[in-house]
């Protein structure tokens, strides 16, 4: 950095794409072996391009994948199989789409309505594939069986809402999320951000028995003024020192950080 500084550089990128036409804030590069260098990028006209690594430079798809009907607001790449990502979007959908199938073809599966609003952000699980995490200007994080997804939406098949594909709603914050992401270590943890000027650490793997429950209901005003506030239990712990918070990022070598 003093070296570039000291010399005034002003490097060129290595490569640029124009076809966008559009500004966007949807991309994510391939995490699997097999798609390293592999790119998607999705605007704010609905369009995501596929980026394919070259020696030098990258090949982008001549076509767009269209599907989504307003802005692309994040898009992640399977973290299992090389060929699938998924997109979510200003249109309250969640789509899956795999590279490998035509660009004519569509996505995969479609979740249509996915949230009642926007959906900002999504995190794919590193450790637990099936599982997908999703925040939206609604508040809620949803965290997706990608088997119940496929059961309810793919082909056809339609869904009338009776057996949600979400396993997981949390209605805690009331402003959007702006960032969600899974813990690497730890399958059930993740974080996630919030206009309301909050960040929160989650653990889906805490659920209480029903002695628990009977044990809370019967004694504890504690438990009362928690269910008055809406704090779930899976809620480990709310930070709240930091103002318009964007994103939070776990370390990727310090466990718990």
């Amino acid at each position: 950095m003093a070296d570039y500084v000291r010399h005034n550089e002003s490097p060129s990128p290595l490569f640029t794409f124009n076809g966008h036409g559009s500004e966007g804030f949807a991309l994510d590069w391939g995490t699997h072996t097999n798609s390293s260098g592999h790119l998607a990028t999705g605007d704010c006209n609905g369009r995501i391009y596929h980026w394919t690594p070259r020696s030098s430079d990258w090949a982008v798809s001549n076509r767009a994948y269209l599907g989504h009907t307003d802005s692309v607001e994040d898009i992640q790449w399977s973290p299992t199989e090389p060929t699938v990502f998924i997109s979510v979007s200003s249109d309250h959908s969640i789509r899956v789409w795999d590279v490998r199938a035509p660009i004519s073809s569509g996505s995969m599966l479609t979740v249509q309505e996915a949230h009642p609003a926007d959906i900002n952000v999504a995190s794919w699980n590193k450790l637990q594939a099936l599982n997908l995490l999703t925040g939206g200007d609604d508040g809620t994080l949803r965290i997706w069986d990608l088997r119940l997804v496929h059961s309810c939406y793919s082909g056809k098949k339609s869904n009338d809402g009776s057996v949600p594909a979400y396993t997981h709603l949390f209605d805690y914050h009331k402003k959007p999320i702006t960032s969600v992401e899974w813990h690497p270590n730890d399958a059930g943890v993740f974080v996630a951000t919030c206009e309301d000027d909050q960040a929160t650490f989650w653990d889906i793997s805490l659920e209480q028995s029903e002695q628990e429950l009977k044990q809370s209901n019967e004694s504890s005003s504690n438990h009362e003024a928690d269910e008055d506030l809406g704090i779930p239990v899976q809620l480990l712990f709310v930070h709240g020192g930091q103002t318009e918070l964007k994103e939070a990022h776990w370390h990727p070598q310090i466990p718990g950080l």
